[in-house]
């Protein structure tokens, strides 16, 4: 086999691939000898079949398995004996010529075919001494965990029936048989019987409660009400529907006491108690929205310090992704690019510069995890399944099953634990400043808060896993 490189330009390369006439011969009659134990024909004891017939019965069949082993054997000769990392699977190109093809299987003429191939860029880890960052910190005040509280105790209040003829108030539970139509016919999900529904808690479609506020036991009413455009249900979204609304019952909401005895009835022992934890869950939640804005910071850095080619199938693939969403995301909600203010072309280019902000900041955290020789584990593995798996009671033996027989869905478990791992670990490079703000300045809202354009790179740094939402960096 006589491997040649024919091609180096930037990330790319090719080369050539060329084995001799002989050299096939050998290593199909190889092959057959070594079926010659393995084959029983009729006719034949066994281990007695010659070469020549096993070559008439499968020569073709087997040829193309070493046809096969070759392409292999010359992409890791490639990779090893030119110290190549690959960005993709090499690409394969045989000869269009088919005489030529067919004198190759035949082992009568030589073969040759090209590989071409993307490898990842080489670039050296920025210094970041100078990176000076600011951690918001924010806690939850008495008053916070006051409202936690009422609210909690509101979702468990008990509720008794009014007093016959009295109207349904904001706040009542008023039990419900409806049905929906759309266009006058009957959707999917759009019919219920026996339902309650608490008035002016904004858990069905918007304007739906609000036309029940002043019902009666007994009464009927058309209820009309727009599904929003961003709606779950595609066939749905931004629809106009009307419900026949049946009132059968309205309940006024009772006292929500917050006590020790409440606090027992969600497994604390006083209200103390009670308070600590709801204190600390609503810390979480902050330490939470602390991290992705710090995050977020630390790959805006990170992105200003590398300027390095990107392999183009790369971002291709990436680009890709993102605009799938992005289409999918405008059908969802019934816009065109006019509607958001652009053209297709803006919003593709814009798109792209955030495809390949993704790639770069991909390999980089690769690279510095493999510097780092930073891993995960197992048995972290296993603990971010176990979390999965929870989300989905009622199916957690299926869960479980795809993904022990999924490598690829394992890998995306794994590749958010190294991100992070990753981001500690450059953190400790950097100058970090903690700076005490309100609830209000954690949570203000920033059209770059939910897409860091930030990607985890998993452990080989070939591949990186976007789990972000396609929106402007």
């Amino acid at each position: 086999m006589q491997v040649t490189e024919i091609n180096a330009q930037g990330l790319k390369r090719e080369f050539q691939v060329h084995l001799a006439a002989q050299e096939l011969e050998e290593r199909l009659t190889t092959e057959l000898s070594g079926m010659k134990d393995k084959v029983q024909l009729k006719g034949f004891r066994p281990g007695k079949v010659p070469v020549a017939h096993l070559r008439k019965v499968y020569g073709r069949s087997v040829m193309a398995e070493v046809v096969q082993n070759a392409v292999n054997e010359a992409n890791r000769k490639i990779v090893t004996d030119n110290g190549l990392k690959l960005a993709l699977e090499p690409q394969v190109e045989f000869p269009t010529d088919q005489a030529e093809v067919e004198k190759a299987l035949d082992a009568k003429g030589d073969l040759a075919f090209k590989v071409a191939l993307e490898v990842m860029p080489s670039f050296e880890l920025a210094d970041l001494s100078d990176v000076s960052l600011t951690k918001q910190v924010a806690k939850p005040s008495d008053t916070e965990v006051d409202e936690a509280l009422e609210r909690m105790a509101g979702q468990g209040r008990p509720f008794a029936d009014r007093e016959e003829g009295a109207e349904a108030q904001t706040g009542d539970r008023a039990t419900i048989d409806f049905v929906g139509r759309i266009d006058g016919e009957e959707f999917q999900g759009g019919k219920g019987e026996g339902i309650d529904l608490e008035l002016g808690s904004g858990s069905f479609i918007p304007g739906f409660e609000e036309q029940l506020v002043g019902a009666k036991v007994g009464d009927k009413r058309v209820v009309k009400a727009t599904f929003p455009a961003e709606y779950g249900a595609e066939q749905l979204a931004g629809k106009d529907a009307e419900f026949d609304v049946t009132v059968t019952k309205i309940q006024a909401p009772g006292e929500a006491k917050v006590d020790d005895e409440f606090a027992k009835t969600m497994g604390m022992e006083s209200l103390e108690k009670l308070r600590e934890a709801v204190s600390e869950a609503i810390g979480r939640d902050y330490e939470t929205a602390s991290r992705r804005r710090l995050k977020k910071d630390l790959l805006d850095a990170l992105d200003a310090k590398y300027a390095f080619e990107l392999p183009p199938s790369l971002v291709a693939q990436e680009f890709a992704a993102v605009w799938a969403q992005v289409e999918q995301d405008l059908k969802t909600r019934g816009k065109t690019f006019a509607d958001e203010d652009t053209t297709e072309e803006k919003a593709q280019a814009e798109y792209r510069k955030i495809a390949e902000r993704r790639v770069r900041l991909g390999l980089v955290l690769a690279q510095v995890g493999e510097s780092a020789d930073i891993k995960v584990s197992d048995d972290e593995v296993n603990q971010a399944l176990i979390a999965r798996v929870r989300q989905f009671p009622g199916q957690e033996q299926q869960v479980w099953d795809f993904y022990r027989k999924n490598a690829q869905a394992l890998a995306e478990l794994r590749a958010p634990l190294f991100e992070e791992k990753v981001v500690d670990h450059v953190l400790g490079q950097v100058k970090l400043v903690e700076e005490p703000v309100s609830k209000e300045a954690l949570f203000a809202d920033d059209d770059d808060d939910d897409t860091t354009g930030d990607k985890p790179a998993d452990e080989a740094g070939a591949k990186v896993e976007s789990k972000t939402e396609p929106k402007a960096d």
